[in-house]
């Protein structure tokens, strides 16, 4: 008896201080922003405990022969297609009963799925193979198991404290993130395993600067397809400003220096994909091209979380101009404009260029024309006092760090 609850405590200690800050404990926070909190647990028990008999088995004779590197790749595809999952959403039925019962269950089966197959080769289970070398296999897999719950129950406490005080939305788009990015992470573990090397030294290696131009020019057309489609279905049945719009004006030369930015922003990775010009070669390392798809990716997202929320705002609201301040507004005037900028920033890190800079520099004057010449304007013409308000206490283009001279509370932020 004193040997299993010896094996126990120390296998609960050393898995629950090896699971904080695991891909593992982030599984579980992501999960129980989606689902109720026993589901999720349930879950992980499950996958757990299988996962931690299988290697007090494998500590006690079966040796390490699980093929981690298939088994990491399989579990990387299953997280794309969560994060596809997670942003498509639920199919739902009228029947209130019958749909709680089926996304519990689908809860379950996620839940219990990814958990099994992200443990299989991780480090929580080469631990629990080593301790059941020197233990006894029932309090091993006893204390292991409870360990791993324990530390991920605290994440879904965490989860569920977010829960709480997030939108749905926010919450939907935050978990098909994360589970992409957990794939990212297995996917490059698979490939350090597959090839025997390190997932970074893979990277290097596929990225040099025709590569990392030629993703920079694809990810900047979607960026731009999916930022005008966003922008149009945004916008849909929105009451057009008063400020003039003829050309010449501010708005014209806004919509002109932007898609002269875009045209050049695309055109330069395209050139350095081509051999035609070459990259600026202080940021042409591979790092740099990781770093700079990361901002882009990052901007975008800002663009979408923007324009979903003005977009859903204003079909909550009718056809009228009324004031978006919630959500990303609450703090920011502007949010859609500086996920521009970022993403174009992150463009122009991934194929560094002097047109590229160029790009950058036109569509920065045209975001500042067109949030200082044209919407700003027309707002506070619209709404008034309303607006004034709104700017107090607001940044136009990041969020306002003190409260502004009241000389100055209808001016700039």
């Amino acid at each position: 008896m004193n040997g299993v609850l010896s094996a126990f405590l120390i296998s609960f200690g050393v898995i629950f201080v090896a699971e904080l800050g695991d891909k593992s404990q982030l599984m579980a926070l992501t999960f129980a922003t989606r689902y109720r909190t026993w589901p999720v647990l349930i879950g992980i028990t499950i996958s757990t405990s299988v996962v931690h008999l299988v290697s007090v088995a494998v500590g006690f004779g079966l040796g390490a022969t699980i093929p981690t590197g298939w088994i990491a790749l399989v579990a990387a595809i299953a997280f794309f297609g969560f994060g596809a999952w997670t942003l498509r959403g639920d199919s739902l039925s009228e029947d209130e009963q019958q749909r709680a019962n089926r996304t519990t269950r689908s809860a379950l089966v996620a839940v219990t799925v990814s958990f099994f197959l992200a443990e299989l080769g991780d480090k929580t289970m080469l631990a629990t193979i080593t301790l059941a070398t020197q233990h006894g296999w029932f309090g091993v897999w006893l204390g292991s198991t409870v360990g791993m719950v324990a530390a991920d129950a605290l994440a879904i406490v965490i989860g569920r404290q977010l829960g709480k005080r997030l939108p749905e939305r926010t919450i939907r788009y935050g978990a098909a993130v994360g589970f992409v990015v957990f794939g990212a992470v297995l996917l490059v573990e698979a490939l350090a395993e597959l090839t025997g090397r390190s997932g970074w030294e893979v990277v290097t290696e596929s990225l040099d600067h025709h590569t990392g131009a030629w993703i920079a020019a694809g990810l900047g057309l979607v960026t731009a397809v999916v930022i005008g489609l966003s922008r149009r279905w945004a916008r849909a049945g929105a009451r057009r400003s008063s400020m003039r719009t003829g050309v010449g004006s501010p708005a014209w030369w806004s919509q002109v220096l932007v898609g002269l930015g875009l045209l050049l922003g695309l055109v330069a990775p395209v050139l350095v994909g081509f051999d035609v010009i070459e990259p600026i070669s202080w940021f042409s390392s591979p790092g740099w091209i990781v770093t700079g798809a990361g901002v882009l990716l990052l901007g975008l997202a800002l663009v979408l979380a923007a324009l979903v929320q003005i977009g859903s705002a204003r079909r909550k609201g009718g056809r009228g101009l009324s004031l978006t301040s919630h959500g990303l507004y609450a703090r920011v005037r502007n949010p859609a404009f500086t996920g521009m900028v970022v993403a174009t920033a992150g463009a122009l890190v991934m194929a560094p260029t002097a047109i590229g800079v160029l790009a950058t520099v036109l569509i920065v004057v045209a975001v500042q024309i067109q949030t200082r010449a044209v919407r700003e304007p027309g707002l506070s013409q619209a709404l008034g006092e309303e607006y004034a308000a709104y700017v107090s206490r607001t940044g136009r283009f990041l969020p306002r760090l003190r409260a502004p001279h009241p000389e100055r509370t209808r001016t700039d932020a």
